[in-house]
């Protein structure tokens, strides 16, 4: 679809760049892995109440028209591969009312689980989707892309975005601006790449790597990802209020109390069974890369992924290695911008290696979209595939609600040890959480290792 000859007319008008390095890396996956629907991202909102239908539609299809990746077309080069904003691959959004179908959400899931479940083309296809299904009692917004264009915080930015309009068309506040140019962010990042604060997290990541135990790398394609990965999905909604509290307390931020005390989990009970457990280990955390960038209100492919490497004293409490351990995540986010892909061309890594991004800890705050006058639910369908063990934490304070995602590769983590980190995380947490924060950890005495 939508593919143009060579050197045609229509090329030669459009305003071509190469693609930034955490697109490179999605485009090399997707030349080696053919025909396979990999990094597909999709989201869907569910809607109950009195909506306004004409209003929601003209909502998303000036958010489409606002958002420049959302109609970027892809070609090869002899320099490389290139990328254009092209208003002729912005999607058209599709109405299609399921009312009279004999079962309509059995439907309208087919219909999103076969889109998403279909390869896309980076060089020929509209590569994204938006759809609006009518359902008997509820509507649903299918939003769907490629992680090439779009990361989790890009796809909260478009859904805020709707709802903000959607609401200032039916008779709400006027909205803030419109969506910056997606080329205002490629020209930030070329300035970036080549001025003193990139030279200054490349000594800070050269340093901390030297010092680091070893990166597992992977060939690229090599990736065997699982047809079924294990998971599990768990609510802690009763804990929002302990966390907030303990939080507090120890003065950290309510994510990265998350993040550290899951961290020291698998210090002790590791997420894959050939890692020792009370050893120095490496944990991978996202980084938005957003704060201080044209890019927080530009829905684009920013965030970041670095190696942190968690040094724990089991000789001292836990509120003590919290504070500590907070502290050294803080300078790390100092040069998060610093991009992975450089660091590993920095360490020797050639073009098709990468490293195995395990385990990784993530915790989203993002806050769901709100609608006036309607019930709304927003549903992660898609959002590419993940190396080795994975923890997902859906952190909403203005919802009182927690979620924890874990998942698997059974062929690095077996189903007896995933099981076990299912109940032993949660009972983990649990008494982190409930008891006084500067206890010691609730599996035994301080500097006693129980390992798995």
């Amino acid at each position: 679809m939508g593919e143009f000859p060579p050197d045609s007319e229509e090329q030669s008008r459009l305003d071509w760049w190469p693609l930034t390095l955490a697109q490179l890396d999605f485009w090399e996956e997707y030349l080696a892995h053919p025909g396979v629907a990999v990094s597909t991202v999709a989201h869907s909102t569910r809607f109950q109440g009195d909506l306004d239908q004409a209003a929601l539609v003209c909502a998303i299809r000036q958010v489409a028209a606002e958002t420049d990746v959302m109609s970027l077309r892809f070609r090869q080069t002899p320099d490389g591969p290139m990328q254009a904003v092209d208003p002729g691959q912005r999607p058209v959004l599709q109405q299609v009312d399921l009312r009279d179908h004999p079962d309509p959400e059995a439907e309208a899931t087919r219909r999103m689980q076969a889109d998403i479940q279909s390869p896309l083309d980076l060089t020929r296809d509209l590569l994204a989707a938006l759809w609006l299904l009518r359902l008997p009692d509820a509507w649903i917004w299918y939003c769907r892309g490629h992680h090439i264009f779009l990361d989790g915080y890009a796809m909260a930015l478009i859904e805020r975005r709707v709802a903000a309009l959607y609401a200032e068309m039916t008779g709400g506040p006027a909205t803030h601006a419109p969506f910056a140019p997606f080329t205002d962010y490629l020209r930030e990042e070329d300035a970036y790449r080549t001025g003193p604060l990139h030279e200054k997290a490349r000594a800070f990541w050269a340093e901390r790597l030297a010092a680091a135990p070893p990166l597992r790398v992977l060939d690229k394609g090599s990736e065997d990802y699982p047809a079924s990965p294990l998971t599990a999905e768990i609510d802690l909604s009763d804990l929002v209020q302990p966390l907030r509290a303990c939080a507090t307390a120890l003065q950290l931020g309510e994510a990265d109390l998350l993040t550290l005390l899951s961290a020291i989990w698998l210090w002790h009970h590791p997420g894959t069974q050939d890692q020792p457990a009370c050893r120095d280990q490496v944990i991978w955390l996202p980084y938005m890369s957003r704060f201080g960038s044209v890019s927080v209100s530009i829905p684009a492919m920013v965030v970041n992924i670095f190696p942190f490497t968690l040094r724990y004293d089991p000789a001292r409490d836990l509120a003590q290695n919290l504070r500590d351990l907070s502290g050294d995540l803080r300078r790390h986010r100092r040069h998060g911008r610093y991009r992975i892909e450089q660091m590993g061309q920095d360490q020797g890594l050639s073009k098709r290696q990468r490293y195995l991004f395990s385990p990784l800890i993530n915790v989203m705050p993002f806050e769901t979209a709100s609608y006036p006058k309607l019930r709304c639910e927003r549903d992660v369908l898609a959002a590419g595939p993940a190396d080795g063990f994975n923890m997902t934490f859906a952190h909403s304070a203005r919802d009182a609600v927690l979620m924890l995602y874990l998942e698997a590769d059974p062929t690095l983590t077996p189903p007896d040890l995933f099981h076990r980190h299912v109940g032993g995380l949660t009972a983990y947490l649990q008494d982190c959480l409930t008891k006084e924060c500067a206890s010691p950890l609730p599996w035994g005495k301080a500097g006693r290792c129980t390992g798995r």
